[in-house]
């Protein structure tokens, strides 16, 4: 019988035993080569029938599919309240627990603090202090309705708890907050079922009013501080419709008041 022909060594085998010693070259040819998993991914069935897509129509398809999850999240997304529905649940309204004078003390300290910063310590006054003091914060002061043309609101006195663009809204120290009702037609309120249980407040406006307010000096070292009076101002509301954002960067001239 013929012997059969030897397989030669495969190429790589070949080619590790030129860099290797013999031993070294088998073991890497053995675990790295021969023993080495390979990893097949498996190909999707094309369905011979089907039309081919081009790039073009695959991005139309993505942009499409980006749209439809879009539009799924802002279906998702809860909507904002409308100002119908902010009036009805009276969401910028303050409820009658918190409407306690002893609340908001700390808070006119902090703004006592806050003025006295704002102003230094050079006295008297600075026009420059006054420009600071137009666009300063006033929720925490504790002012006073001097004159009004509403003569029921002059002597109301009370903490600043809210500074809308035409309203104070004041905490007396009764504890109360300084509230007249407004008539309006039942037809029109939108839950006229919850009539009996709202109390519906408006704030002291602005218009027409002159507000006073106080500031205590700052104490210096080696004076007596009770020789000193506090700090009056008068604010004229007509002239300070704004709200208190718009107001911190707002350049304020002088003009002539011709309704005092």
């Amino acid at each position: 019988m013929s012997a059969t022909p030897r397989k030669p060594p495969p190429i790589a085998r070949e080619l590790l035993g030129k860099a290797f010693p013999p031993q070294d070259a088998d073991r890497i040819f053995a675990d790295k080569v021969l023993h080495r998993p390979l990893l097949l991914q498996p190909t999707a069935e094309v369905d011979p029938g089907a039309p081919t897509v081009d790039a073009r129509t695959r991005r139309q398809q993505a942009r499409a599919k980006a749209r439809q999850l879009s539009r799924r999240r802002a279906r998702q997304k809860p909507k904002p309240l409308s100002a119908r529905e902010i009036r009805a649940l009276r969401v910028h309204k303050i409820p009658p627990e918190a409407r306690k004078y002893a609340i908001y003390e700390p808070i006119h300290r902090m703004w006592v603090g806050y003025m006295q910063e704002l102003l230094g310590t050079q006295m008297p006054v600075t026009p420059a202090a006054v420009a600071k003091l137009v666009s300063a914060e006033f929720v925490g002061a504790e002012v006073q309705v001097v004159r009004c043309r509403c003569v029921s609101r002059v002597g109301i006195r009370g903490i600043v708890v809210k500074d809308t663009k035409f309203t104070f809204e004041i905490v007396t120290r009764k504890d109360e907050l300084k509230s007249e009702f407004i008539p309006f037609a039942l037809d029109l309120y939108p839950y006229p079922h919850l009539l009996a249980e709202i109390n519906y407040p408006i704030e002291i406006p602005k218009e027409h009013a002159v507000f006073r307010f106080e500031i205590p000096r700052p104490e210096r070292l080696g004076e007596d501080s009770t020789k000193e009076r506090n700090l009056v101002f008068e604010l004229h509301g007509s002239q300070f419709e704004h709200r208190s954002t718009d107001r911190a960067n707002k350049k304020f001239k002088q003009h002539n008041l011709d309704d005092l």
